[in-house]
């Protein structure tokens, strides 16, 4: 299960126009932002883009997991966008990416943290889900969907 408050509706958008790669991220810090008041959506950005240089988050199959440490988190968080068109991500497939699942965590994060991202990752692997959440046409929908998919998984 996904720890309490880490992914709320509020943080999901879907049908999203988002031209690039950095319009992605752009939107997704914008969402990020909202939540921790001693961030700036263009320092969630920046951070996300820091991470981004490192090597592409695009996972393939369509699916990008940005994330970043900021001193600011506490606890993570996640924001969830599914996009109307995919957007070159640099993705290890070349596949453009049409659903983009954002994590902010603390600077000192531990084993609990990429623990979480392996759970995103395993998530998101399941073509199924994914068709779905491509389906869906609003946050709500995207955010039930999302929840019961944590509720029925038995990994970390």
């Amino acid at each position: 299960m996904f720890p309490d408050g880490f992914i709320v509706e509020e943080r999901i958008g879907c049908r999203i126009e988002a031209g690039s790669k950095k319009r992605v991220l752009e939107e997704l810090g914008r969402r990020l932002a909202g939540e921790i008041p001693a961030l700036t959506q263009d320092r969630v950005f920046d951070s996300l883009l820091l991470r981004e240089r490192l090597g592409s988050t695009g996972l393939g199959r369509g699916i990008a997991l940005p994330h970043a440490r900021m001193p600011q988190v506490k606890n993570a968080i996640g924001a969830f966008i599914q996009l109307q068109r995919g957007v070159d991500f640099d993705a290890v497939d070349g596949q453009p990416v049409d659903l983009a699942f954002a994590m902010l965590v603390p600077e000192e994060a531990t084993d609990a943290h990429l623990q979480l991202l392996a759970k995103l990752a395993a998530m998101f692997s399941d073509a199924g889900f994914c068709d779905k959440l491509r389906q869906t046409k609003t946050a709500e929908d995207a955010f039930e969907l999302i929840r019961l998919r944590d509720g029925a998984d038995t990994g970390p």
